[in-house]
This record gives structure tokens, sequence and C-alpha cells, in this order.
């Protein structure tokens, strides 16, 4: 399917700066992760969002504090749009005690019952099943919720994802499927790992309404998660929403990225989403040089308070290390 371009209309001023500035805000918090990554500060795996803001931004945002949001282990950009605070974010993925996970899950877990953020999923596509479970239980008692479940293009080669799809459709679970397509699982390319490359068809071969966007204009992902949303909570079923969309950095702080080339990189750098959602407001007379000066002070200040934070913070005692753990 090809992409949907719908006319967009243009922000009210306040609401454009407020895209605008999550999306720096992403930006600049994965670009201080991985500077502490490089200087040992933050160990494991570390999966950055660069490239991919518009998603995150133009979906999330529109969505009730009541519903729920399952993430893939790329969701740092996620949790900060939810409103998870920035130092238990940090925290988190230095592995202390003041984490959102209480430094058990680190970069891949972040988890937060409270703002209703249910994973970080390290397993690929197991956050699919978990969506479908939180839709079952709003269904059944009877709460007009929506469960946003995003995944990326590999997990459509996981069998959860036909096995969710499936049984969301039939029982009609009031869940929003958003795909992050960036056309890479981990390092293989979406053509040599799946035999019908077209997402949003696979969806609807399951009787699932599905539509195909931009991924890289963030009013282009908020008028669709609007429109998706909106049919879920109604009572429609389940919608697909396929975002076509491309990560700047490697799968991963260690990918060599062999499996790409610079030149196919540069060029989609120069979708950049927030670069060119930048020059639109500049346009449209929205945006001037004092407002992005404003972003980027105010942004700095959260991100060097919620490294103190983080460098503050305790490590959970070791006699705390069967917490939380069961056995049978």
């Amino acid at each position: 399917m090809a992409i949907q371009h719908v006319p967009l209309i243009r922000p009210e001023r306040g609401h454009a700066l407020a895209l605008l500035r999550e999306m720096l805000r992403i930006r600049r918090f994965e670009e201080k992760t991985a500077e502490l990554y490089q200087m040992g500060k933050i160990r494991g795996f570390l999966h950055l969002y660069d490239g991919e803001e518009a998603v995150a931004v133009g979906a999330i945002r529109v969505l009730t504090p009541e519903d729920a949001i399952v993430a893939t282990y790329r969701e740092h950009g996620q949790a900060l749009v939810r409103g998870l605070p920035m130092g238990c974010l940090m925290a988190e993925m230095y592995g202390k005690g003041n984490g959102c996970s209480r430094g058990r899950g680190g970069s891949m877990h972040f988890f937060d019952v409270a703002h209703r953020f249910y994973g970080g999923h390290g397993i690929v596509g197991s956050g699919l099943a978990f969506a479908v479970g939180l839709a079952l239980a709003d269904k059944l008692r009877d709460e007009k919720r929506v469960t946003a479940c995003l995944f990326g293009d590999g997990a459509v080669a996981e069998g959860i994802f036909h096995e969710s799809l499936n049984l969301a459709a039939l029982w009609k679970l009031p869940v929003l499927f958003l795909c992050e397509n960036n056309l890479y699982a981990m390092g293989t390319g979406i053509e040599r790992a799946l035999s019908e490359t077209d997402i949003a068809l696979k969806a609807r071969s399951y009787a699932i309404p599905a539509e195909v966007v931009d991924g890289m204009d963030v009013l282009a992902v908020e008028a669709a998660t609007i429109r998706a949303a909106d049919a879920v909570r109604h009572g429609k079923g389940p919608v697909f929403l396929e975002a076509r969309t491309y990560r700047f950095r490697g799968h991963s702080m260690a990918d060599p990225q062999l499996y790409r080339s610079k030149e196919e990189v540069a060029e989609w750098m120069k979708r950049d989403p927030i670069t060119n959602f930048e020059e639109r407001l500049r346009d449209w007379g929205l945006l001037s040089d004092s407002d992005v000066r404003d972003m980027e002070g105010s942004i700095s200040a959260e991100i060097d308070a919620a490294v103190a934070f983080a460098e503050a913070g305790p490590w959970e005692p070791v006699e705390d290390l069967t917490r939380y753990v069961t056995s049978r």
C-alpha cells in the first residue's frame, strides 16, 4: 500500500511548538545517552531512536492518560512523550534503584504502571500479545480505552504477530497496532525477511482496517492516530497503522552498519522529521530563532538534571536481590 497523503491542517502555534519541542527533547536525550554509553556510565544494550521521533510524538500525544502504551526495546522516545520523568529513565539506564524499573530493566525495559506504560519489551514481538491481553481486559470491563502497541517491522515475521492480529480481529478488541517500519530488522533488510513487504496489507488480511502513514512527518502521524484511536475507542475493533520511518543510527550502539550504505543513510537524513518540521513552521511564520534557543536551553537543563539524578541515585541493596522474584 502507498502512503496515504491527507491534506494537513496548519496547527495552532502553541501546539506546533509543543510537537517540535518533544521531538527535540527525544533527539537530545538520545545523543546524551550515546555519550554516556561511550563513557561506560550506561552498559548493556542501547537502541536509539534518532530519526523516528515523529512517530512517538505524533501518536502518543493524542492518546489519553487512561489509554495504555506497549512498546519495544527502542522505547526511550515513547516513554518520554508518555510523561515518564527523564530522571527516572536516565537512572534506569544507569541501573540505579531510583530508576523507573528500580534499575532492574535497563534501557530495554522501561515500565511505569502509573503512566500506563507497559514496557519496554526485549523480546521481539512479545508486546503484541501483552497488548491483546490488556485490550481484552478493557473490553470485558467495558472500559472505553485504547491500548496502543508499538512494534518494528522485524516483529512482523514472528508468529506472535499473526496470532495477536487474528485474536484482536476475532474478538474486536480495542487495540491500535502501530508498526514502526524502519526497513531493517537488526541488520536484515525488509525485502530479505518478508515475502510480502506490504505490512499494512498483512493486517488487512485479518480484516483489520489499515493505513500507511509517512513516519517522518509528525503532523501526518498525529492525524492518522486521531482517526485510528477514535475508531478503536468507539468499539469498531482494532486498527493498524504502518508508519514508514528510518533510524539514523545502527540497530544498537554495537552495530557497525555494514548492511546499508552511507549514501542511503544520507538520503534519508534529508527527511529528518525535526529539521523539516522546523522549516515548515518557519515558512508558516510559527517559529523564530528565539523559540528554538528557548527550547534547546530548557531541554539541556532538563538533561543535566536527569544525569545528576541518575549519578546521585542509590544502588539497590544486595539483600533485595530476590525481591520481586517468585519461584514455584
